[in-house]
């Protein structure tokens, strides 16, 4: 049965094999026809207006202007009715994008380097978005047709696939979904009913309506979307971007009801289903369970770990950087989680956030890279390796829930650049001024490449090749031996940031973490330093001249290591 919510319109008929069918009206603005045979292409006039994609579309074989072709979820035959999930507690997330992991840039392309992320210890696949967007490559943020499935990525079946096979090989998986936009190409949504709002949106489009006139409805479509990634495409989690940018006013937010929603699947299926929200808001009722008055989210992206990681290792502190160049700031998001917890954010120009005390570290996504921290930079420049050990020892000894960028595990040294295909001249032209214009006053001199170039985008892609290099292969080798002594000593993954002990030499730039039986010492500086230390063996580091002698450790320059009492 065709079916499509228009809850204003007077006449809606479905068109397809060149005729057009006249539907039935039913409750709550639901029209209904005969007629959706598997592989079907159809479209919908909605008074007189089409043809149209139907905004529920399952696949979408021609592009976000095209007609739609009608997908019936239970003829894929899974092969992953052994898996129980995977609980994001102790889990260590792996963050990539489709088209630029592999020379293929397919779901198929991913599923064949599946074995590189199992060697590397990782728990979760994290997907950047995957709904059809203007022309051949994008990051996923500029998605329409949230139902549907990018084809040049390998369409729904092609998803479907790559997940049996993450699951085959003890992998969850997790999944970038956009609900506070839609991209401006493509989008018919405001044809068949009121999913904008009339209040201001975000940088990125128009606001959805999620609490004005007739939003029961949207509030449905973007519900069922996630329910769908969840239970029909057997998704473990997903990671809703920007919920700061969600205008709702409504006395039950949003993601309240959504997290009720996910729940309730969690329990009839009979596994694990993670929500994650990327919040820059630092308000912990974002993650507080919905029985304590939160929001229920079971985790949230922190950039303050990310700033003060990150502000600390490279010596930058431009911009959003500016508050965290401080070892103290590493000391307190270590503790804290939040650095921002009401005190002044000199970026901002006001104060900002709420203490986090009593969230357990786990329900913070936190990184030293991510596909914004990079790709928002004008050259796509991600950390250099003898940044990444320092950077990747802190973050993996953390108390929070680690997340890495793809190709960070080897020190990539291939850019991660913003690009898009637009096909409308006036976006195509105006897209790099747009970037240009959204980072002012961050420091940068912008030298971003066109962002609709291919050549930006096959630039963007990781180089394989690189891991035969010894430099490479080495950092790699890090990467295995910090997740597999996390994943062997239990202090390391306790979530309880008022057991974590940190000591800073702000002068000679040192770092001391205390997480029970263990000793994480890091030299920040370009001069060795001796640290004393109440421990008696050397575990890992990063620098294979460290030395623990008498208590005492000899740490070279810009290195860290692990020692246990």
């Amino acid at each position: 049965m065709f079916e499509v919510w228009a809850p204003g319109a007077a006449r809606v008929e479905v068109e397809y094999e060149g005729a057009r069918h006249a539907m039935s009206p039913g409750e709550g603005g639901w029209w209904t026809a005969p007629g959706d045979e598997h592989d079907r292409d159809y479209a919908f006039h909605v008074d007189g207006e089409g043809p149209f994609p139907d905004p529920r579309t399952r696949r979408q074989p021609y592009g976000v202007n095209g007609p739609s072709r009608v997908y019936h979820q239970d003829r894929f035959a899974w092969t992953d009715q052994d898996w129980r999930g995977r609980d994001l507690r102790g889990g260590v997330i792996y963050e990539l994008h489709v088209g630029t992991f592999s020379p293929e840039g397919t779901f198929q392309g991913v599923a064949d380097r599946l074995g590189h992320l199992v060697d590397l210890g990782v728990d979760f696949v994290e997907l950047m978005p995957v709904p059809p967007v203007p022309g051949t490559r994008n990051w996923g943020y500029d998605g329409v047709e949230l139902y549907a499935v990018f084809e040049e990525y390998g369409g729904p079946d092609g998803l479907k696939s790559l997940v049996n096979a993450c699951h085959r090989a003890g992998l969850g998986v997790i999944l970038d979904v956009v609900y506070n936009h839609l991209g401006p190409s493509g989008n018919y949504l405001a044809k068949f009913g009121p999913y904008f709002h009339d209040a201001k949106g975000s940088y990125w489009g128009d606001a959805v309506n999620l609490d004005g006139y007739g939003s029961d409805g949207v509030r449905r479509y973007f519900i069922e979307n996630a329910l769908q990634w969840l239970r029909d495409y057997h998704v473990d989690g997903l990671r809703v971007d920007a919920v700061h940018a969600l205008h709702d006013k409504r006395a039950v937010h949003f993601l309240e009801e959504l997290s009720v929603e996910v729940d309730a699947l969690s329990t009839a299926v009979g596994r694990p289903l993670t929500l994650v929200a990327e919040s820059d808001l630092n308000d912990p009722r974002m993650v507080t369970p919905r029985e304590a008055g939160g929001l229920g989210m079971h985790a949230s992206w922190n950039d303050d770990v990310h700033h003060a990681i990150h502000a600390n290792v490279t010596g930058e502190t431009n911009a959003y950087y500016g508050d965290f160049g401080t070892l103290s700031s590493l000391a307190k998001v270590l503790t804290s989680g939040y650095f921002h917890d009401g005190t002044y954010s000199s970026f901002r120009g006001r104060s900002h956030g709420r203490p986090a005390a009593g969230i357990p570290g786990h329900r913070f996504v936190c990184c030293a890279q991510n596909h914004d921290q990079i790709g928002n930079r004008p050259e796509g420049d991600r950390m250099r390796p003898d940044q990444l050990r320092l950077a990747s020892g802190l973050l993996l000894t953390s108390p929070f829930t680690p997340m890495l960028f793809m190709g960070e595990e080897w020190g990539a040294t291939t850019p991660f650049y913003f690009f898009t295909d637009h096909f409308e001249r006036h976006l195509a032209e105006g897209e790099g001024e747009r970037r240009r214009k959204e980072f002012e006053g961050f420091g940068y001199d912008w030298k971003a490449p066109e962002p609709g170039e291919e050549d930006t985008f096959l630039r963007s892609k990781l180089d394989w090749e690189e891991l035969s290099k010894d430099e490479h292969a080495s950092l790699l080798g890090w990467y295995r031996a910090l997740i597999a002594l996390r994943r062997s000593h239990p202090d390391l993954t306790d979530p309880r940031m008022d057991r974590v002990r940190v000591d800073v030499d702000e002068e000679r730039r040192v770092v001391v973490i205390e997480r029970g039986s263990l000793r994480v010492a890091a030299n920040l500086a370009f001069d060795p330093v001796s640290v004393r230390l109440a421990a008696s063996r050397l575990l890992l580091a990063s620098d294979e001249s460290a030395r623990l002698t008498d208590h005492v450790l000899d740490l070279p320059a810009r290195s860290l290591a692990v020692a246990e009492i």
